[in-house]
């Protein structure tokens, strides 16, 4: 059998302050509805949405500082609408990064780069039932 070397990032994990906050804020800004919940709604313990997020609940994290090479970087968020998000976004206070007027920072420390998808690329993606 030929390899095929194809790939995609199934989900990313970070740990969060106050997950409602960020539960909302990926829903609301970024249409990324709920795919699985760990505990109970009203105070999960992990929250995974369709879209690749995992939401870990964790009320004493105190993120290091932006410069420390353990921190995760950035991540890249495919949208469909890149200024309807950023105008959404902006309800949220979130503060804008100097990379450019597409990238933020959630209150956490963690910062996102949204891209503006070509086509129906976010579609064709959320298609995808990669754990049926």
């Amino acid at each position: 059998m030929t390899y095929i070397n194809q790939s995609y990032v199934e989900h990313v994990a970070v740990r969060v302050k106050d997950i409602h906050w960020h539960i909302n804020f990926f829903r609301e800004v970024l249409g990324m509805d709920v795919r699985e919940i760990d505990g109970p709604a009203e105070a999960p313990n992990q929250y995974w949405t369709i879209g690749g997020m995992q939401l870990m609940s964790t009320p004493d994290f105190e993120a290091p500082p932006s410069n420390d090479a353990g921190w995760l970087a950035h991540l890249g968020i495919m949208v469909q609408d890149l200024q309807g998000a950023l105008t959404e976004a902006q309800k949220w206070q979130v503060k804008p990064l100097p990379q450019g007027p597409n990238w933020l920072q959630l209150p956490d420390g963690l910062a996102i780069e949204l891209i503006q998808a070509d086509g129906n690329s976010v579609a064709e993606a959320l298609a995808i039932k990669s754990r049926a």
